[in-house]
C-alpha cells in the first residue's frame, strides 16, 4: 500500500471476493437466526434470505425478538472482526465483507418503512420507535466503513463501484429466494 492511496483494482478477482463476500454474509446473517432459533427449541427453516420457525409461530414475542437479534448481532460482529483485521493486517480484500454488513442494514432499514425488518421490530417492540435500533445500527457500521475507507483512502468512485456489487450479489440472492424459494436448512 503506498502513502497516497489503496491500490485497488475492481477486477475478476475482486468481483469473485465480493460475490463471496455477499453470499457468505448473506447466508451467515439468516445461519444466526437458525441457530437462535434451534438453540430456543423451534424447528426452523433457513432459505437465502429468511428464516423462521416451521410451524409459523412463535410462542412468545420475546422469542420472535430474541431470534430476530442473532442476525444482526451476528452482522456487527462480523463487521467488528473485519474492521480489526483490516485496520492491523491491511488486507484490503477483506473490504467488500465490511461493505456488505453496512450495505445489508442500510438495506434493512430502508426496508423497514414499508416492512419492519430485524431492528426495526425489536426496536418497536423495546418501545424505542420504530427507527432508533435501525439508524444506530446503520451509523456503527457506516462508520466503520468511513474509517476503513480513509484509512486506505479509498474514493467515492471505488465506494460506488462497491455499492453496484453489493447490489448486483444481494438482488441475485434476494430474488433467487423470492422466486424459487431455496432452502438450505
Amino acid at each position: 500500500m503506498t502513502d497516497d492511496k489503496a491500490k485497488v483494482e475492481i477486477n475478476k478477482k475482486y468481483v469473485s471476493v465480493f460475490a463471496i463476500a455477499v453470499f457468505l454474509s448473506w447466508t451467515l446473517h439468516e445461519f444466526a437466526h437458525w441457530i437462535v432459533g434451534e438453540c430456543m427449541g423451534y424447528k426452523m427453516i433457513m432459505t437465502l434470505n429468511s428464516c423462521f420457525p416451521a410451524n409459523r409461530h412463535y410462542l412468545k414475542d420475546l422469542h420472535y425478538q430474541i431470534i430476530s437479534a442473532g442476525g444482526p448481532i451476528f452482522t456487527l460482529c462480523e463487521a467488528i472482526l473485519i474492521f480489526i483485521l483490516m485496520t492491523r493486517q491491511r488486507i484490503i480484500l477483506l473490504y467488500p465483507f465490511l461493505f456488505t454488513c453496512f450495505y445489508m442494514r442500510l438495506f434493512a432499514t430502508v426496508i423497514s418503512f414499508r416492512n419492519p425488518n430485524d431492528e426495526a421490530r425489536i426496536s418497536s417492540a423495546v418501545g424505542f420507535g420504530k427507527f432508533a435500533l435501525p439508524l444506530i445500527m446503520t451509523i456503527i457500521l457506516f462508520a466503520l466503513v468511513y474509517k476503513v475507507s480513509k484509512m486506505y483512502k479509498f474514493d467515492t468512485q471505488f465506494n460506488l463501484a462497491n455499492l453496484g456489487l453489493t447490489l448486483l450479489f444481494s438482488s441475485m440472492i434476494i430474488l433467487t429466494d423470492m422466486y424459487f424459494k431455496v432452502r438450505l436448512l
